[in-house]
């Protein structure tokens, strides 16, 4: 060997010592940080230096929780926000790895088309679409409609335009409705139409039913129009038509508030038998049904809507946000006559002047391409992939769902109240909505809703519900162990 190779061998740098992802053990104590960031600052160092390489496997979550000494959920925790900037990604039923270079940011990003780290599983919203084809085909239809900008920035009539008419009337007829056009309005969101509807029935003072557990909205309605809303006692197939009956004889009610199908927040669809119960009460008493079938469509085979059941008393409303999407604002109502939907015009106008020329173009758009049957299509085949990872999960934990719909109702184990749960699962970064923003009547269960989905992916759903099905495995005091 020469001199010169002596001399480059004695300079050339020391590269540092991989180490099996599997076997990687953090030293914590260097970072002075919370032991959740020391974990992600450790795993940051280690693919700096080499130490873990990219596409590497990170152990699972419960070996490194136990080899550390630490709260699982503080391990989950770290992983979270290791995904959240980018060092690792979370790949469904395989585990952690580590990212991708082109993956990690130093700083925010803006308006990320998914999200990464821990999940809100409070806002009831449709998976939305990742498939590039359906994605395109989405905006193709909206720079079609644009080309129409100018005529669809004035005013319109309210209810819609013959063209739109049309493709509500094609759409409701899928979810097996004859819509007459002169009882057709094309109303700003389904939450527009409610209180249309729920001032035109009822005044201040009067009081109208709804299930015992019900959607938040309809209260905020009620309140905010000083109707008084009795709940009705539930079971698994809908509210309790004898007691409907017995409150119509005490209450005289105005009309019945009903969210029938995947009901929110209780994830219940009322029978078709229960159905036909409920109906032969409101027509005794003569009391209007108000329809709030926002998830109608999901199902691949629907129930037989009360409209259908009961026409000349029912107040049909299909929210188009659950099934394509809530930035549209737009629902198709229903009125039980035709001097109905003239009076609910008036109301609309009064409040609201008219739905979105464009939002209401776009979605015309789509119906009639049938990119709105793909978008629904979607919605359908994703949400029962993530029922099916929120079944593993969460499965023995008291858990009512229907594999059609993209929310469930959690009952919680003994030992846990709803307000403790909450609060775990929001210090974990993790929204989940308690009973009580949903309770109309009784005491609040000790219960949350959590949706499945919104912004997020599979991963990141199945990561953050893991973090809630350690937590509900644990007593509440050990579940916090946030070290």
């Amino acid at each position: 060997m020469t001199n010169s190779q002596r001399s480059a061998k004695s300079v050339r740098p020391t590269l540092p010592t991989l180490v099996s992802p599997e076997g990687w053990t953090p030293d914590l104590r260097r970072w002075g940080k919370p032991h959740y960031l020391a974990i992600v600052e450790a795993i940051a160092d280690d693919i700096r230096t080499g130490r873990l390489a990219v596409a590497e496997r990170l152990p699972p979550q419960r070996v490194l929780a136990e080899r550390l000494d630490l709260n699982f959920t503080t391990v989950a925790r770290g992983y979270v926000e290791a995904q959240r900037r980018g060092l690792v990604e979370a790949r469904v039923g395989q585990g952690t790895f580590v990212a991708e270079p082109a993956l990690r940011v130093t700083q925010p990003r803006a308006a990320p088309e998914r999200r990464h780290g821990p999940v809100d599983f409070t806002m009831n919203l449709p998976p939305e679409p990742d498939d590039p084809a359906l994605l395109e085909r989405m905006r193709g239809g909206l720079a079609s409609v644009s080309k129409n900008l100018a005529n669809l920035l004035r005013y319109q009539g309210f209810g819609g335009t013959p063209d739109d008419k049309d493709a509500a009337v094609e759409w409701l007829r899928r979810r097996g409705l004859d819509a007459p056009r002169d009882r057709l309005l094309i109303c700003p969101g389904a939450h527009a139409a409610l209180g249309a509807v729920m001032s035109l029935v009822a005044q201040p003072g009067d009081t109208i039913c709804c299930e015992a557990l019900t959607y938040p909205g309809a209260r905020a309605l009620a309140a905010h129009l000083n109707l008084r809303l009795v709940g009705l006692p539930m079971d698994g197939e809908g509210i309790d038509a004898a007691a409907f009956a017995a409150t119509c004889t005490r209450h005289a009610p105005k009309a019945l508030y009903l969210n029938p199908t995947l009901q929110n927040p209780t994830t219940i669809t009322i029978s078709p038998e229960r159905r036909e119960a409920i109906v032969t009460v409101a027509r005794r008493y003569n009391v209007a049904i108000i329809e709030d079938d926002a998830y109608g469509f999901v199902p691949m085979i629907p129930v037989t809507s009360f409209y259908r059941l009961a026409p000349e008393i029912t107040y049909h409303v299909a929210g188009l946000a659950k099934c394509l999407g809530a930035g549209l604002r737009l629902a198709y109502m229903l009125a039980p006559s035709a001097r109905a939907a003239l009076q609910l015009t008036s109301a609309l106008r009064a409040s609201t002047v008219m739905a979105s020329p464009i939002t209401t173009a776009l979605a015309t758009r789509w119906i009639n391409d049938g990119t709105a049957e793909a978008i629904l299509a979607f919605v359908r085949s994703e949400s029962r992939v993530r029922q099916g990872i929120a079944a593993g999960m969460l499965g023995r934990h008291g858990v009512t769902a229907d594999p059609a719909g993209f929310h469930l109702w959690l009952s919680l184990p003994e030992g846990w109240t709803r307000s403790a749960f909450a609060s775990q699962a929001r210090a974990a970064g993790i929204g989940a909505v308690a009973s009580d923003a949903f309770l109309a009547a009784g005491e609040a269960p000790e219960a949350v809703r959590i949706c499945l989905g919104g912004l997020a992916g599979r991963a990141e759903i199945t990561q953050s519900l893991e973090v809630l099905a350690h937590a509900l495995s644990h007593s509440p005091e050990l579940a916090s162990a946030y070290i």
